[in-house]
């Protein structure tokens, strides 16, 4: 059973001056850094315990293959006795079932845009699809008529960035979940 530490959170630090201020950073990046090399230790554990399972799963994958290709073979060579001429499909064994089926019929396309053309070309525009979708972008650039429609909404909230030298990622915070902490 794994036990959670818990931290309790008494009283808020807060700098006095810039020096401070600084060394709140130095400390923000020490703890980011630990943070990190705990991720980075498990990510290592989990990413050897994934190479093992796969070894161990691609080993059984090759029995799995094997078998089913000597059960196809057996099937192959006996099919039209096994199938009783075509009746059936399923041989049905007391550990289980084997058998022939088709599978449903499926389109591929490659070209997609050469195909569309001649599609359109030859009159058959009803195998062309056209996806609807509101264009978000658009409205970002007209705010002010989009608020005039129901069901959107364009948001926009303050946050405080902490980016310590040494870090390549910015600590981002929602500015209205701080206050809620501080106060």
């Amino acid at each position: 059973m794994v036990t959670k530490k818990r931290i309790k959170r008494l009283v808020t630090p807060v700098p006095r001056n810039l020096e401070e201020a600084a060394e709140f950073l130095t400390k923000i990046g020490v703890e980011k850094r630990e943070i990190e090399k705990i991720q980075t230790g498990l990510n290592d554990r989990i990413e050897g315990l994934k190479a093992d399972a796969m070894g161990d799963v691609n080993d059984h994958n090759e029995k799995i293959s094997q078998l089913v290709e000597g059960l196809f073979a057996f099937a192959e060579s006996r099919r039209d006795e096994l199938t009783e001429g075509g009746k059936r499909k399923t041989v049905d064994l007391p550990t289980g079932w084997f058998g022939w089926r088709k599978t449903p019929p499926s389109v591929s396309i490659r070209n997609v845009k050469s195909v569309i053309t001649i599609l359109k070309e030859l009159g058959l525009e009803r195998f062309v699809r056209v996806k609807e979708e509101p264009d978000k972008k658009a409205m970002l650039k007209e705010p002010e008529v989009v608020k005039l429609v129901k069901g959107v909404s364009i948001t926009q909230h303050d946050e405080f960035v902490v980016k310590p030298t040494e870090l390549e990622i910015e600590i981002a915070s929602d500015i209205k979940k701080l206050k809620k902490a501080v106060s």
